[in-house]
């Protein structure tokens, strides 16, 4: 069980939400065609439940290695260099969820201690937006599991 949550979560979740948000597209469209009834509520889920596979999707690219990067510099340097350019890379990338996590851990609070609710389905709101400081962790997590493997594996 650890190891596929080491391995496989992201893409698990991932599946399993573009899943909901296509069957509630579908439902939603053949309702709409058939009906002059219409969802309010698809576009509220599908909305929300989009931006968490975007971060899944970055926690996984990380976790791999393979976000979009420009190496033709780093390449050309020399190994010690290179490390240098890593570990800087890898900072700002941590600051940059760090921030991230903060910023979205204190708007779930505000929303919490605000008590608002989502406008299609008025439930409480940071039932959504507590994505972000959640998979901001993941996406940290993941960057100190890549930088430790490429460290160990003489990656870099």
């Amino acid at each position: 069980m650890l190891t596929f949550l080491n391995e496989r979560f992201e893409e698990v979740l991932g599946a399993l939400l573009l899943a909901v948000m296509a069957c509630i597209a579908f439902a939603n469209v053949i309702v709409r065609y058939c009906t002059d009834f219409s969802f309010s509520y698809s576009e509220e889920l599908t909305v929300n439940f989009f931006v968490w596979i975007v971060l899944l999707g970055t926690a996984r690219s990380f976790r791999e290695g393979s976000n979009f990067c420009m190496n033709l510099l780093y390449s050309a340097l020399p190994l010690p260099l290179r490390k240098v350019l890593y570990i800087f890379g890898f900072l700002c990338s941590l600051a940059f969820f760090a921030a991230l996590f903060w910023t979205g851990y204190t708007e779930v609070m505000d929303e919490i201690e605000l008590e608002v609710v989502s406008e299609a389905l008025a439930i409480p709101n940071w039932l959504y937006t507590m994505a972000t400081p959640l998979f901001s962790l993941v996406i940290v997590v993941r960057l100190f599991q890549k930088c430790v493997e490429d460290f160990r594996k003489q990656q870099i």
